[in-house]
Formats: structure tokens, sequence, C-alpha cells
């Protein structure tokens, strides 16, 4: 079995986010998402609309989505990959080469990002829609 791990926010869920899921869920049998904790986005600046345990219901709604665990800091990458046997490491394409460091480990692969769709551009929207 081949075992695929990405990791993200995912906060406002759009189709940008299920064609990386799908995509990453197309490169083996079973995906595992790391998913910022509430306290890992406070440290990292960046404030989610929906609560961890909400964002990580959503998720596992998903149905290529077959595991969630938590991303608690930067630097749980190496052990997480290590302790679920994961076999590709996959990001988008906006991280190129920021994780490199865990080809010793496993495959790194960056998928492109879907174009015109963002959380930000969500917020940036919304915030002038309030106004």
């Amino acid at each position: 079995m081949v075992k695929v791990l990405t990791y993200g926010t995912f906060d406002l869920l759009h189709y940008g986010h299920i064609n990386l899921l799908k995509r990453a869920k197309e490169l083996g049998d079973y995906l595992v998402v790391g998913l910022s904790t509430d306290e890992f986005n406070a440290i990292k600046h960046k404030e989610a609309y929906h609560s961890f345990e909400n964002r990580k219901l959503i998720l596992e709604a998903i149905r290529y989505v077959d595991e969630v665990i938590p991303e608690n800091d930067w630097d749980q990458k190496v052990k997480d990959v290590k302790d679920n046997g994961i076999d590709i490491f996959v990001m988008g394409d906006d991280w190129e080469g920021k994780f490199d460091f865990l080809k010793e480990y496993c495959e790194v692969i960056y998928l492109p990002r879907t174009i015109g769709v963002s959380t930000t551009k969500i917020k940036e929207d919304l915030f002038s829609l309030k106004k």
C-alpha cells in the first residue's frame, strides 16, 4: 500500500483544496492529511475562521482523505513520515523546494496550485463585500 501525506490549514475549504486532495490521493492508496492546529496557526500568525475540530470534521468527510493528524509545529514532518510509513509527501508548488529535506525519507512531489482560487482571496473578497 502506497501512503501519501500532505499538510495544510484547510480553512474555508474550496475547490482548490479538493483538487489538491484528489490529486494527492491519486498518487497512492491511503491519504494522510496533517492539519494545522489552532495553536500552530497562532505561531504562524495565521487565523483560521473554523476551529481545528471543525476543519478536521470537514476533512474527514471528504472521500479522498483517509486519516487526519494534527500538525503542531514545523519540525514534526520527518517524525510523521516515519511514524506513518509515508511513501510520498505532497504539497502545492507554492512550497517548491521547502520540503526537499524529506527526500531522504520518501518521495517529495509539488503539485501545481489550482489557478484563480485561494483562501486569502476568498477572505479578501468577503471583507470587501462586508464594507
